[in-house]
């Protein structure tokens, strides 16, 4: 991913609204059974758009550890 950064899920606390998915501007998030899936992981910018849109704070961008 961007710059040394991963995105992180927890799916345990996703709740599957989806609001990540609808503003992520690659496209790397889909819904499936309900919870957030990293479908393109290459693609991600690691913008932190998923992680200031979701309510429950399932998801977010990590240092990647060197």
């Amino acid at each position: 991913m961007a710059n040394g950064k991963r995105l992180v899920v927890e799916p345990a606390w996703c709740k599957g609204c989806g609001y990540c998915v609808e503003f992520c501007p690659k496209k790397v998030l889909v819904l499936e059974h309900e919870k957030v899936v990293v479908k393109n992981p290459e693609a991600c910018i690691c913008c932190g758009l998923c992680e200031q849109r979701c309510p429950d704070y399932a998801i977010w961008v990590e240092k990647e550890a060197m």
